[in-house]
């Protein structure tokens, strides 16, 4: 009997290496595919460890170009940032991942895909609705949510038994007792010791950035320059650093905001399967450009644009954090955003210090900042006494409110005085 194969999302790490043995356990025919989206890990260890586990073929596909132009690039144009604080590191890493991973399976003539997220987390809701939007007919074959796997490894321990008994190779380590998701636009830090809200996130733990305690006594003074609300250039005027490609780009400020220890978040979250998360996240290069990116609008962006753009924005970040990249939604939000961006062009000027993005100025073509208009100092432009029609059309809907609050006082004055007569 012919296998089936089935193309599984492969880490090299303990959750996805005991997968790959189970599932060929369960006569799966596994085809390995390591995602490069910029994770500090040797890929090509991953390769020969899911060989001599037995995976029948491996991909290494190298996306880090793309996760930079058409995921990160995009959620910096749109602001997107999950409640208030998380810049989407993960989120954003998984409908290309996913993409990569239907392709695969379409080359391969594979039913099934697979994946090592748990049943708790984000993640498999994130790559479960990107594979069924990617192509409707694929099977997903999700070993977390099977009886049999559950049944078989009801913690650590026994993944660990089950890999020492099949000779797969884990490094078990205390010294870092929490799990790590690594990629360009940042790493995360959580479960093991920090599912205890009140631990302390601990310099110790950063491995992108420099605790910004120990970052240089020296400020970093770069331009980035924005072309329709796309990072297109870098220059350090130290050193006469420039940057163009996107990729590059981006490396460089990843490795900038390291230096100056940018960057660091440590948050309480609300998971999409409604279960509250703690996680420590270090986004060195994605907070610098998101900094960047807010100043240039508001030198460039018309008020109402802004207005508009900044309701659709957090919906724009819940649609990635859910899972919802490849949705007709976010064509909307895709197509909505992509227009509030056409003119949002120049260069800001930014200097970095321990921990700190601080804007020094900025320029645009597209400016619509008139200096005659609002400068307190230089008489013209706008006529001053214009201002007191303006107050006074815009106060008439507080006096009539104000009119009735004290009519209503008034009245309850009166009954209460009337009643006290009683």
């Amino acid at each position: 009997m012919q296998k089936e194969k089935i193309v599984l999302a492969y880490s090299g790490g303990l959750d996805t290496s005991i997968i790959l043995k189970w599932l060929i356990e369960q006569n799966f025919e596994v085809i390995a595919y390591i995602a490069d989206v910029g994770q500090d890990e040797d890929l090509d260890g991953a390769r020969e460890k899911a060989l001599a586990i037995g995976a029948s073929k491996v991909y290494v596909e190298d996306l880090k170009h793309e996760f930079v132009t058409g995921y990160i690039f995009p959620a910096i144009q749109a602001n997107a940032v999950y409640e208030s604080r998380y810049l989407l590191g993960s989120a954003l890493s998984r409908p290309v991942i996913a993409k990569r991973q239907i392709e695969i399976a379409s080359v391969e003539n594979a039913k099934y895909v697979s994946h090592g997220a748990t049943g708790k987390g984000n993640d498999q809701v994130r790559f479960e609705l990107a594979y069924y939007a990617l192509d409707p007919s694929i099977k997903v074959f999700a070993p977390w949510k099977q009886q049999q796997f559950l049944d078989e490894f009801k913690g650590r321990p026994d993944m660990l038994r089950y890999a020492k008994k099949h000779g797969i190779h884990v490094k078990a380590s205390t010294e870092k007792p929490f799990s790590e998701d690594d990629n360009l636009m940042h790493i995360s830090h959580e479960a093991g010791i920090l599912e205890d809200p009140s631990y302390p996130s601990e310099s110790r733990m950063l491995s992108k950035i420099t605790p910004p305690q120990n970052a240089p006594d020296r400020e970093t003074n770069i331009e980035i320059h924005f072309k329709d609300g796309i990072p297109v250039k870098i220059f350090n005027p130290t050193d006469n650093t420039v940057k163009t490609d996107p990729l590059d780009l981006f490396v460089y400020l990843n490795d900038l905001g390291r230096k100056n220890g940018i960057g660091m978040l440590d948050m309480v979250e609300n998971r999409y399967v409604g279960i509250k998360s703690r996680g420590v996240y270090e986004t060195p290069g994605g907070t610098i450009l998101h900094f960047a990116h807010l100043d240039i609008e508001g030198i460039a962006m018309d008020k109402e644009v802004m207005r508009l753009r900044d309701m659709l924005s957090p919906q724009f970040a819940e649609l990635v954090y859910n899972g919802f990249w490849f949705s007709p939604e976010m064509e909307f939000l895709m197509a909505s955003i992509g227009k509030s961006q056409e003119l949002i062009d120049g260069k800001v000027y930014l200097s970095l210090y321990k921990g700190n993005v601080m804007i020094r100025g900025r320029t645009s073509p597209s400016s619509l900042y008139n200096e005659k208009l609002s400068s307190m100092d230089i008489e013209g432009g706008f006529d001053q006494k214009d201002s007191e029609g303006f107050i006074r059309i815009n106060a008439i809907r507080l006096m009539a409110h104000s009119a009735i609050t004290r009519r209503r006082e008034m009245n309850g004055e009166n009954n209460c005085k009337n009643a006290a007569k009683k």
